[in-house]
């Protein structure tokens, strides 16, 4: 059984970054997330929004040094 990705509208999107409609269309315009097209329509699925949130996400220095192992 497969799990339906719920498709947000540009506002939910906006509201789910915690930005405006705007910068939604502009993500979409440039292709910087992804998007599915119905008709005039554009939704974004709610997977794209969580892999746009990693992908932008910065660590913090603590996981930066663990990643390294420990100095000697």
């Amino acid at each position: 059984m497969t799990t339906i990705d719920p498709l947000l509208t540009v506002e939910q999107a906006a509201h789910r970054l915690g930005t405006g409609v705007r910068f939604i269309r502009r993500l979409v315009q440039e292709r910087r997330i992804r998007y599915v097209k119905l008709g005039k329509p554009v939704r974004i699925p709610e997977s794209a929004i969580a892999a746009y949130i990693e992908e932008r996400t910065v660590p913090t220095l603590r996981d930066e040094r663990s990643r390294y192992g420990k100095a000697a």
